[in-house]
């Protein structure tokens, strides 16, 4: 018999140890926490879902006892996790049950935010909308959504915003995290959908991560390649970060670029790789165009050149394109080290360009997945409701549009297809300009997370903006508003969402949620019943009720597309757990990968997308995409250097680079309200490297003012093991200290006061890595920095205490499969 055991799961995140060997499967570990006093079998009952606080869709049973969520436990046949739970997993469901949730809906009177009932919150909106559409018309009103609703919400505000309103001004928060990864997938595949599969870390002999902090944004995945690494024939690691990362350090070969230089560090990569011939040929002359004009491009790059725009060693460079050139089965992953740097979409599209030459897709261990930050980053995509349009059509083919109206059964000149689709920074600016009158921020809080955030603030505080803003809590953002919609979250409501490797899961409502709190798909049906909003027949636009007959409706949309959901039923979902689109009559059990065949969504007629110009972002015209692609082939896509915009220089000589850590997701909205989580990373802080300290004669702990041209922000100090020349900031931190009541913290911890106002001419994702930034002491040391030491914060020094939970941080890690032996 195997014995349960026990972990502190803020101390030892990715818990202990499976090893397994190439092409073996991955051992089942159930992870699970209970809430204090509460026992598995005191439990009531058990309900199926998944994460809702990270891309990787661990799937997960919500433990219910009294009608409330008392737990959770790993799922352990689910495809994605087999039961593994992560941090944010195992503690962040007590958010739910935080006595600060949003219960009323509120609504500003004599500029104060006041509770009222639902009939009049929503008249409000109501009666604004028809306002705005009497005076100017669509163009005044724009929806900002997030990435963590469900598929079915979705696709009910596209519909609503694309198929009743007409507006263009539709996206998503995940314009900051995983606006790149879709822009880089169409440039080389002429569609959006992840090609690889998790399950390629089980085959892979060499595993690439760019820019891609496995350890702290999906805990759960990274779990799975520590276990190969401690198996036989573990893989090599190639890793692309700034920071000492725990990737960097389990890393074969750790490549450290300065900010801003990762097209030319690829462009190094695929020089040495072409040069050493390490190139499938009669991959390239079957399914793909472009090879003279990358190879060409490359030509530039040799790695003493690279090595000097980048600061890395050429013999490391040359090492690493070694490690990638022999690799019998390369998996890469992609995230925000390139997604939210300098030429995001052009960096995101040598990764590509990588996999391409090497023939390296569509069979296990030869995976390629540009990676989401956020649960159902996907389904925003899929859906429409970042701007594109719904099943992954193409806005500028007219075939599409008119296939998109049908569906709906409305006139196509009523989808806007006039322009490409606003993005998020675009919104902005149109509010900051006036004509975009009405903003719709639904499940996100811009004013912590979008960059230059003094601007943010006086965009959002315009009188003459309406702000509605649905969500569980009074965020910075809600504050602003003139409408406050109380919203239900995970484990109140049903719906499907889908992981970053086309895993669709089912997530059932486990409990109710507070007082007046609805579902989201609830309050976008009840807009357009109050709207009135009709097809071009006089029936009602939205024709479903619930999220099942939104999930029906979704699927006939989605029939024939590449993200072909038609073969998923929710009582399938709820037999199988987690299965990956495209799932047809043809392919009932999902698709592991996409092009296996070397057959691609690429098509003129077919794709999604015609391209852009990396460096300049125009798109281009179909003639120009046919002429370039008759045949429907993968494009290689060669970009060339460019120096990033903002440069550090006398009077600012550090890089400012901004992102996550292990403990908290985007602006601590739910982490911030679990005590485990929240005491794990109390407080901002700030990274450097040992040398610069030693040269500013700075130590651990002291108080530091970080500043660029746009404004100071103050933490205190980690030494780490951060490139020289670096500083790092977390992004979580906003104005409000959710330990503290709500009273107002000190002004001036939010990274992004400190960020710019650019954005990649491709993907239009803003830049938050390559900021010009000065600091200077202003208090010394009173104690180390609230930074774990547990990730990529952690100390140079060896005095700081370790990030530990104690008792209230205890996990069960069970070896056997939840169920068997008995109900746990």
């Amino acid at each position: 018999m195997v014995a349960v055991g026990r972990r502190d799961a803020i101390a030892e995140p990715w818990g202990s140890r499976t090893p397994y060997g190439p092409g073996e499967p991955w051992p089942v570990r159930v992870d699970a926490h209970l809430a204090e006093g509460v026992s598995a079998e005191q439990v009531d009952r058990w309900v199926p879902s998944a994460s809702i606080l990270h891309s990787n869709g661990d799937a997960m049973d919500i433990a219910v006892k009294d009608g409330r969520i008392v737990g959770v436990r790993g799922r352990a046949h689910d495809r994605v996790n087999h039961g593994r739970l992560g941090p944010k997993d195992l503690f962040g469901w007590q958010a739910n049950a935080s006595a600060d949730r949003l219960t009323r809906p509120l609504v500003r009177e004599n500029g104060r935010l006041v509770e009222t009932d639902w009939d009049t919150a929503m008249d409000r909106v109501v009666a604004r909308t028809r306002e705005l559409l009497d005076e100017q018309g669509p163009s005044a009103i724009g929806f900002y959504t997030t990435g963590q609703l469900f598929a079915e919400e979705y696709y009910t505000l596209g519909v609503i915003a694309h198929g009743g309103l007409g507006t263009n001004h539709v996206d998503g928060n995940t314009r900051l995290c995983t606006a790149t990864a879709a822009a880089a997938l169409k440039e080389s595949f002429g569609c959006d959908g992840q090609p690889g599969s998790y399950a390629d870390i089980d085959h892979a002999d060499v595993i690439a991560l760019f820019g891609h902090n496995m350890a702290e944004t999906q805990s759960v995945l990274w779990t799975r390649v520590l276990d190969r690494l401690a198996g036989p024939r573990p893989p090599a690691l190639v890793c692309v970060d700034p920071r000492m990362t725990p990737v960097a350090r389990a890393a074969t070969v750790h490549l450290a670029p300065r900010p801003g230089t990762n097209v030319a560090l690829m462009n190094g990569l695929l020089h040495e790789i072409i040069a050493n011939g390490w190139v499938d040929h009669d991959y390239i002359d079957a399914h793909v165009v472009g090879f003279d004009e990358l190879s060409k491009r490359v030509e530039d790059y040799p790695p003493e050149h690279v090595a000097e725009i980048c600061d890395v060693p050429a013999d490391r460079i040359r090492e690493a394109a070694r490690v990638l050139g022999t690799a019998k089965r390369l998996m890469s992953t992609v995230l925000q080290g390139f997604y939210q740097s300098h030429q995001a979409t052009a960096a995101a599209v040598q990764v590509n360009n990588l996999h391409l030459v090497r023939g390296m897709l569509g069979r296990p261990g030869c995976g390629l997945l540009q990676m989401n930050g956020q649960p159902s980053a996907e389904n925003t995509r899929e859906c429409g409701a970042d701007g594109d349009l719904a099943g992954f059509r193409n806005w500028s083919n007219d075939a599409h549009v008119a296939d998109l109206a049908r569906v709906w059964n409305v006139d196509p000149m009523q989808i806007p297809h006039y322009a490409p689709p606003t993005h998020a920074m675009r919104m902005m600016r149109y509010a900051e300009e006036g004509s975009l009158r009405m903003l719709w921020v639904s499940a996100t809080n811009p004013a912590v997370s979008l960059p230059e955030l003094s601007r943010i603030r006086s965009v959002l505080s315009q009188d003459r903006l309406f702000l509605v803003v649905q969500d569980l809590f009074l965020t910075e953002t809600a504050q602003l508003a003139d409408v406050v919609l109380p919203a239900a979250t995970w484990g109140e409501k049903t719906g499907v969402f889908t992981n970053a490797d086309r895993t669709v899961h089912l997530s059932e409502k486990a409990v109710d949620p507070p007082g007046q709190a609805r579902a989201d798909l609830d309050i976008f049906i009840d807009y357009a019943r109050r709207l009135d909003l009709r097809d071009k027949d006089g029936r009602p636009l939205v024709k479903w009720h619930d999220a099942e007959s939104a999930f029906e409706a979704w699927k006939e949309c989605s029939r024939g597309r590449p993200c072909d959901y038609t073969g998923l039923t929710y009582a399938k979902l709820r037999e199988r757990g987690g299965i990956q689109w495209p799932c047809t009559e043809e392919h009932p059990d999902g698709t592991e990968r996409l092009y296996a065949d070397g057959a691609f969504f690429s098509d003129p007629e077919y794709c999604e997308s015609y391209g852009r110009d990396l460096l300049t972002g125009a798109p281009f015209e179909p003639t120009e995409y046919k002429a370039l692609n008759p045949d429907g082939k993968a494009m290689l896509k060669a970009a060339g250097f460019l120096e990033p915009h903002e440069q550090p220089g006398e009077d600012f000589p550090y890089v400012l680079i901004t992102g996550r850590t292990l403990y908290h997701f985007h602006t601590r909205t739910k982490t911030g309200r679990a005590p485990q989580l929240q005491a794990a990373a109390p407080e901002v802080w700030v990274e450097i490297s040992s040398h610069d300290a030693n040269a500013e004669g700075l130590d651990e702990g002291d108080l530091m003012e970080i500043s660029t041209p746009r404004g100071s922000v103050r933490a205190r100090l980690r030494i780490s093991g951060i490139r020289e020349g670096v500083l790092f900031l977390p992004f979580h931190y906003g104005y409000w200290d959710t330990d503290a009541g709500h009273e107002p913290v000190r002004a001036g911890r939010a990274a992004n006061e400190l960020t710019l106002t650019d954005w990649d001419p491709a993907s239009k994702q803003p830049i938050f890595k390559t900021a010009a930034a000065t600091l200077r002491r202003v208090t010394g040391t009173d104690g180390p920095s609230p930074a774990p030491t547990t990730t990529a914060s952690a100390p140079v020094a060896a005095h700081v205490p370790a990030t530990a939970g104690g008792e209230r941080a205890d996990a069960e890690e069970d070896p056997r499969p939840s169920g068997e032996g008995g109900e746990r």
